[in-house]
């Protein structure tokens, strides 16, 4: 009997789980530890931070869903691991052996890299956690008597560049609705060497196209910033040109700001050195293995990813939620064939796929593969984006609730687009 431990449960943690209880014979046990007691559907806070949602419609508590498919779960944040003894210590010294782990536990938030950045004692709000949205939202409500500039974008080292264009589109057309637009003037303050980058070099038109959006919608943009301290109502961003020189000092003076962070691995991931780069995040190969210990496999943002390409101001490539979804299938049917005696051979095919709301509209892009050159590469603008993100939601959130690791959804929708989980996999 084996005893597969999956450290995360979050968009890659909970599928993750799923999808081994499915293809694990019943002998082998499935546990998923988590720092907190509830999941919850990050790409929607967002719409927490401007109150279109609340905590309650996009959280869900973990141990019930995970009990029904007779999943254990332990509700406290590791502390330690030990892979030469294949074993998890939680703070509070409760420890947990494993045969196989899966490291799904999402980032760090480096906030620190910034004096002054952050919301917890810093002067910058993020939309990285349904807390963090939630502390904008209250800020954001005072905000609305006394209007003044805000600011939104990502700080150097970010590889999650699309929520910060979505949350930007989001508050100019809330603020639209509450006829204050023209009280706020807006900047985007980006690491991405010019707009559309996304931490991918662009994507199809999206250069052009989130321009004319930013333009259309009167938000003014600094590109190439690296941004070096945040004080109370003023950052200070140090604009590059496309050689790395400086090109530009700004102080951009703000009421309100969200700045995404750059991403570290979680200390206890990163603490393992041999098993991470610098950055903390987990060396793997191409079947989600770890380079360094067999027995151990990770997916979604803690995992190594090359940038796309070297850009004056550091940045990385982002791990999409569908990326997120096909490492996960890929780990659970090379543990499966493990254990079944097979070798392991399924890859995920890291497709980038992103529905990002703009409030009434909404822009989609994909890149297939993610890294150019690609065979699928398009950026699209329209109503129906902000339809399907909110069908994804409503999707994805039942799709947990459920435990079902294969609706028709990404049976007949994604297979239409010619987008397959999977490659390799006989």
């Amino acid at each position: 009997m084996a005893h597969v431990v999956v450290m995360g449960a979050g968009i890659g943690g909970m599928p993750a789980a799923y999808e081994l209880r499915s293809l694990l014979p019943k002998e082998h046990q499935v546990t998923v530890v988590n720092a907190t007691d509830f999941f919850q559907f990050t790409p929607s806070n967002p719409w927490v931070a401007v109150g279109w949602r609340d905590r309650e419609s996009i959280t869900l508590p973990i141990a019930p869903l995970l009990e029904r498919k007779g999943i254990a779960f332990v509700g406290k944040p590791v502390a330690a691991i030990d892979p030469a003894a294949n074993r998890l210590t939680m703070e509070g010294g409760q420890t947990l052996d494993y045969d196989y782990l899966v490291i799904t536990t999402g980032p760090k938030l480096s906030f620190d890299e910034v004096p002054g950045a952050g919301p917890h004692g810093g002067h910058t709000h993020s939309v990285c956690t349904v807390g963090h949205a939630e502390m904008f939202w209250q800020d954001y409500q005072k905000f609305l008597e006394a209007p003044g500039p805000i600011v939104v974008g990502a700080m150097p080292g970010a590889s999650c560049f699309g929520p910060a264009y979505e949350f930007a589109f989001i508050l100019d057309a809330d603020l639209r609705k509450r006829k204050l637009r023209h009280k706020v003037p807006m900047t985007f303050v980006t690491a991405e060497p010019y707009i559309g980058h996304l931490g991918l070099g662009g994507v199809g038109d999206s250069k052009s196209m989130l321009e004319s959006e930013l333009r259309g919608h009167d938000i003014k943009w600094i590109t190439n910033a690296k941004t070096t301290k945040v004080e109370a109502g003023k950052l200070f961003t140090t604009q590059l040109d496309d050689h790395g020189q400086v090109y530009k000092e700004h102080e951009v003076a703000f009421k309100l700001a969200m700045m995404l962070p750059a991403f570290k691995g979680v200390d206890p991931v990163a603490a393992v050195a041999d098993m991470c780069n610098p950055r903390g995040f987990v060396l793997i190969d191409e079947h989600q293995r770890s380079k360094k210990y067999r027995n151990i496999f990770s997916a979604g943002v803690c995992v190594a990813i090359p940038p796309v390409e070297v850009t004056p101001v550091a940045s990385g490539a982002p791990k999409t939620g569908y990326m997120i979804e096909t490492m996960v299938t890929a780990i659970a049917h090379n543990i499966a064939d493990e254990l079944a005696g097979k070798p392991a051979t399924a890859k995920g095919t890291w497709n980038a796929i992103c529905l990002a709301d703009m409030g009434d509209t909404g822009a989609a892009f994909v890149a297939l593969p993610q890294i150019p050159p690609r065979n699928v590469n398009w950026f699209k603008k329209g109503k129906w984006v902000h339809y399907a993100k909110i069908a994804f939601e409503k999707y994805f959130i039942r799709k947990m609730k459920t435990g079902n690791t294969d609706p028709v959804y990404e049976k007949y929708v994604l297979k239409a687009l010619g987008i397959v989980r999977l490659t390799d996999h006989r």
